[in-house]
């Protein structure tokens, strides 16, 4: 079989239209999305039960480590629920990753592939749809978050710095899990695959203080990328000092998307190249 190049402009008609094919593929996974919403429920149920677990179970005596004397549960669900508003963005991500293997797996991308659109739409369509999902199941936990306890403190300012900065690290996620998801060789891999992401909020300051840590431990916690991202949400929702925080995990963002991109597209352009 022989390939052909077409080394000059596109005929009238047969341009690539990146935005309006981005456009169509997330009313694609837009459609997906509302015909399936147990997905997103079984997503966020995951985050919620954490919640639920953590405060009520072990916020009592965790939240007196956190607070001295005064704390209890309420000093804990302000703390554990920038924890929880990360796993949140982590479990959509794993559901990403699964939704693009199943597409890998089932033929859907190669019959787009044989279609003349922009090949990137096809990603863009998942990492746009996937943002969307992860803004309304994040308003969902921090509804029951509101219920068990938490408080933020933080004004419009505050609110609209983490709206924005949510979605940077969702986005940056998001490219992560569409590489994992093309990798994956069939849907029960993708979906452990990002397992690792749901852990680190784990290893990090999520639900304990870094402080507490064995050293090498605790050295790990104070390193690795999500720690700054949860200190920053810390920081903006409970209207507190961010220091060097929000750059640190800007720049791991900036990291991970661009690595989650590049890696995405070679892995699409190889497939296509087959």
């Amino acid at each position: 079989m022989s390939t052909h190049t077409l080394t000059g402009p596109a005929p009238a008609g047969l341009e690539f239209h990146p935005l309006r094919d981005s456009a169509t593929m997330l009313r694609r996974n837009i459609k997906h999305m509302l015909r399936y919403p147990s997905m997103t429920l079984m997503l966020v149920g995951m985050p919620i039960v954490f919640l639920l677990l953590f405060v009520y179970v072990f916020g009592g005596t965790l939240g007196a480590g956190i607070g001295g004397p005064t704390g209890g549960r309420a000093e804990y669900a302000n703390y554990l629920a920038p924890a929880i508003i990360l796993m949140t963005v982590t479990a959509i991500v794993q559901g990403t990753a699964i939704s693009v293997a199943m597409d890998m797996t089932e033929g859907v991308i190669a019959r787009f592939r044989t279609m003349h659109i922009a090949r990137i739409s096809v990603l863009t369509g998942h990492v746009l749809g996937s943002v969307i999902q992860a803004m309304i199941s994040l308003a969902i936990v921090l509804g029951v978050a509101l219920l068990v306890g938490f408080r933020p403190v933080a004004g419009l300012g505050g609110w609209l710095a983490t709206a924005g900065f949510l979605a940077v690290v969702t986005f940056a996620l998001v490219w992560l899990s569409v590489a994992l998801g093309q990798v994956s060789k069939s849907v029960e891999t993708a979906s452990n695959l990002p397992m690792p992401l749901i852990l680190l909020p784990f290893l990090g300051s999520g639900f304990v203080p870094t402080d507490s840590m064995p050293a090498g431990l605790r050295w790990f916690a104070e390193y690795q990328p999500f720690t700054p991202i949860i200190e920053t949400l810390r920081g903006l929702l409970m209207d507190k000092p961010i220091g060097n925080n929000a750059w640190i995990a800007l720049a791991w963002c900036a990291v991970i998307a661009l690595g989650g991109y590049l890696w995405s597209k070679r892995l699409f352009n190889r497939e296509f190249r087959r």
